[in-house]
């Protein structure tokens, strides 16, 4: 762009909230490029992702981001001292390519870690492949399987990249939502709940595949068994492929336990198993992701995989795999475990103090089972948000309101569900919680102060 193009934008944007600034600019930049020099028609609606926005908006306004989902604190020790070794260590090969599909190492070790828990012998470099974090297998997933005009359902609220991954794809999105069942006082994850009807009248003979993510993200819930069983039986009714996004795998409340749908009768051979070492180790910058399946399944991953991605970083995948090697070696010790410690013995005050808070000042939370996520219903607080130019649903709204006022960021849960949807999401906000206490501790007094302030007002 030009000096003086790029000089009256500046002057302009100042003026144009945020989520209209892609917009404008994008229609400016079009006038002056050629009809074949723009993105591609399958991207069109694409645009907008709910992390660039208001992951922008917290660093501007210095906000305590109780937003994005990961740590403002380090990874377990044992890990970062595993990785720091490797890379200064005398193996010059470290730091070069390695295996396309997964390190042979970290194929391994995935393989030890989950043969016992799916009750099979997993062979590591046919039915395990590793890439970029969630996302990579993901799309290589939804890329390697799903063809146009293929139906995929998505249970809702689901993590924003599920639909607009299906619909680059060619796919159809079917969405189903999950609903809270108790209208009024605490709610607990698993008081959302899937309708039976409705999560049947979604399959058809167009239905290829469905997206399960459980642990739910946002709202933390588990799956029950019997839940499981239902989707199941439709994927075989069916013949439907299951995608299970198990990133939250690890993070299981004291009291309740995590079901995977790929050990169910007859789904091995219809199931991908996702799973994520930025989760696992607190450590989402490290972006490595695997997947678990049946042979067949896993090499049409690996197709996509070789010729978009191809490979990891090969220091990354050697620390994961020796971090793992380590919890396995302690896996049933609760103190040692960092796969169990991590929610029992770190994560659960969190939690609690979150929700106690949320609840001295009026909102309405749902306790998560799993997960470090935690939606709030802000319908009882009576604040006036001011228009703020844009038609997006009130909860993006009143939290663009609550970062720039309150110096406090969340989440809009609307991102998480379709647009028919969005009206079941626009009452909540979610928060995170896997923040250090001081960072928790500030949050809650600026909510305290919140409810005083407006109880003055009132």
């Amino acid at each position: 762009m030009s000096q003086v193009f790029q000089q009256s934008h500046k002057c302009l944007l100042r003026h144009i909230p945020a989520t209209a600034t892609w917009s404008l600019l994008n229609k400016q930049l079009s006038r002056k490029m050629s009809s074949k020099l723009k993105m591609s028609n399958r991207l069109a609606g694409t645009e907008k992702n709910v992390w660039v926005e208001f992951g922008k908006l917290s660093a501007d306004y210095k906000a305590l981001n109780l937003g994005q989902g990961f740590p403002d604190y380090h990874p377990p020790r044992h890990v970062l001292d595993i990785f720091a070794k490797l890379v200064v260590g005398d193996n010059p090969l470290i730091h070069q390519y390695t295996r396309s599909y997964g390190n042979p190492h970290l194929v391994t070790t995935l393989a030890k870690l989950y043969g016992p828990i799916m009750g099979r012998e997993i062979d590591p470099m046919t039915e395990v492949m590793v890439s970029c974090g969630a996302f990579g297998i993901l799309f290589s997933t939804i890329q390697g399987l799903i063809n146009p005009g293929d139906e995929v359902i998505i249970i809702e609220p689901f993590f924003d990249c599920y639909e607009p991954m299906v619909r680059v794809a060619g796919g159809k999105p079917v969405f189903v939502p999950l609903r809270p069942t108790q209208k009024e006082g605490p709610l607990t994850s698993n008081d959302w709940t899937l309708d039976r009807e409705e999560i049947a009248k979604a399959f058809n003979s167009n239905t290829k595949a469905i997206m399960v993510n459980n642990p739910n993200n946002p709202i933390g819930k588990l799956y029950r068994r019997e839940e499981l069983d239902l989707i199941a039986d439709l994927c075989k009714q069916h013949d439907v492929l299951c995608i299970a996004d198990e990133v939250y795998e690890w993070m299981i409340y004291r009291g309740h336990k995590h079901i995977k749908i790929a050990t169910l009768p007859g789904m091995w051979d219809r199931t991908i198993t996702v799973g994520s070492a930025g989760k696992t180790f607190s450590a989402t910058g490290w972006k490595l992701g695997w997947a678990v399946g049946p042979q067949p399944l896993i090499k049409t991953l690996m197709v996509l995989h070789q010729n978009s991605i191809y490979t990891c970083p090969t220091p990354i995948q050697e620390a994961v795999a020796a971090g793992l090697d380590y919890e396995i070696s302690v896996f049933e010790d609760e103190e040692k475990c960092y796969l169990k410690s991590l929610a029992l013995k770190e994560l659960a005050p969190k939690r609690d103090a979150l929700a106690q808070v949320l609840t001295e000042v009026g909102l309405t939370p749902t306790v998560p089972e799993a997960g470090y996520f935690m939606m709030a219903d802000i319908s009882k607080i009576n604040v006036d948000i001011p228009d703020d130019g844009t038609d997006d649903p009130f909860d993006f709204k009143f939290i663009r309101w609550m970062t720039k006022n309150k110096k406090l960021s969340a989440i809009p849960p609307t991102a998480f569900y379709s647009q028919e949807h969005k009206h079941l999401g626009e009452k909540f906000v979610r928060f995170c919680f896997i923040k250090k206490d001081e960072t928790l501790e500030a949050a809650a007094k600026v909510l305290r102060d919140w409810k005083k302030e407006l109880d003055q007002k009132s």
